[in-house]
């Protein structure tokens, strides 16, 4: 393990209240010391970091690995270097690969993969039922001593609420939280846009927003009866918005996330049918893009991710309708947060001594322009293409090791 000084850096570490410019030691990949070196430091590294910006690992709630199964959208290798590109040193994947997480052999072979890589760290949620079929079940304790560290049903319709209900049950049993998207399967059915007037004069079927908030409400039912520990996934609207905000001062036990996409774009930006614009949840109004602004900034919404999902090009290049949602995000997801970030402040993680030494070192003023020859990701389906934005990853480290440098 070597040891690191990053130099004159400015550190900002919300957690510890800590933005000034210090020096961090690292030795056998922890934190060591902030400001003054520890007794008989000898630095077998030293990075230069005058006028930029040391701060915590980016942790993604959402980036989807495409292993296993989906390998010709992209690897596990590729999308892990897009993550340390991005400053993101710790990731968790949902459990929509083929086959879905839900064995404890493929969450073991998941991390296996991915610390062999030696890159960021990976954090597999599990299938809340075998095969995301929404009629069983799965093990979800035995799965949890496997390496989930919560259960999901990402994108997949869970219309069986009694189902659902047993599953928040389960949970609240073993302590285990599940991650929900709230979308109702059967009023979202079929749609692929915002259901207002973009998508009325561009003739695409559209999803009502109370597909989001009738689940959410659904789900919040269910978490006063179970007490279950849940966490809200890409809030899109709103009135979804406001309801996490009532159900947060009732006491209940919720957080939510939404994309980094959704605080910048909106439905007015699906243009002639851009595809890179067909997204799940989809881009909505600019009243709800603005809703999902002002709750980031009051702490309603707890964090923004990248909702990393790479598709491949064939799948994109179809018209609107039939090409497949998605988006490449894990390198976006810095320059989107300090874009929307620029007249706000952001919180974000921690760098402490003693702690692991997974840290992101960037450059806030200088700009980035996404080309689909910049990104490392195999997904080149953004719609940020052509734009410039701030903030350029210089160094990542992971457990005291530079795994990036540009």
């Amino acid at each position: 393990m070597s040891k690191v000084h990053i130099k004159n850096g400015r550190v900002i570490d919300p957690k510890n209240r800590v933005d000034a410019k210090q020096d961090v030691f690292i030795a056998d990949g922890k934190i060591a010391a902030l400001g003054k070196a520890p007794a008989g430091f000898r630095a077998e590294r030293t990075i230069a970091a005058d006028a930029l910006v040391v701060c915590p690992g980016l942790i993604d709630l959402s980036a989807r690995l495409r292993e296993p199964g989906f390998e010709y959208k992209a690897t596990l290798a590729s999308e892990m270097q897009a993550a340390v590109a991005g400053g993101v040193t710790s990731l968790a994947c949902p459990p929509d690969t083929d086959p879905p997480l839900d064995q404890p052999g493929l969450v073991e072979m998941l991390k296996y993969r991915a610390k062999s890589l030696n890159l960021a760290h990976v954090y597999p949620l599990g299938a809340l039922t075998w095969k995301l079929g929404g009629e069983r079940l799965t093990e979800m304790a035995v799965l949890r001593d496997a390496g989930c560290i919560a259960f999901s049903h990402a994108d997949t319709p869970l219309s069986d609420t009694q189902m659902l209900w047993r599953a928040l049950q389960y949970a609240a049993t073993f302590g285990i939280a599940v991650w929900l998207r709230p979308q109702d399967g059967f009023l979202a059915r079929g749609g692929v846009a915002h259901d207002g007037e973009v998508a009325t004069r561009l003739g695409l079927p559209g999803i009502p927003v109370f597909a989001e908030t009738i689940a959410l409400a659904t789900i919040l039912q269910l978490v006063r009866a179970t007490r279950t520990r849940v966490h809200l996934c890409r809030l899109s609207t709103a009135e979804g918005v406001a309801m996490l905000r009532a159900a947060k001062k009732e006491g209940l036990p919720v957080s939510c996330d939404a994309s980094a996409h959704h605080a910048h774009l909106s439905e007015i930006d699906l243009g002639y049918f851009d595809s890179h614009c067909n997204v799940v949840p989809p881009f909505r109004s600019l009243r709800d893009r603005d809703a999902l602004r002002a709750g980031l900034a009051d702490g309603t919404i707890d964090a923004l991710c990248s909702d990393h999902a790479p598709v491949d090009e064939d799948a994109k290049q179809l018209p609107f309708a039939e090409s497949e949602p998605g988006v490449t995000g894990l390198e976006l997801l810095l320059p989107l947060t300090l874009k929307w970030a620029e007249d706000l402040g952001v919180p974000a993680g921690d760098i402490a001594a003693g702690r692991d030494a997974d840290v992101c070192v960037f450059d806030p003023s200088a700009q980035v322009k996404i080309t689909a020859d910049s990104l490392k990701s195999q997904g080149k389906n953004t719609p940020f293409i052509g734009y410039e934005l701030p903030g350029r990853v210089r160094y990542t480290l992971v457990g005291g090791q530079v795994v990036y440098e540009a």
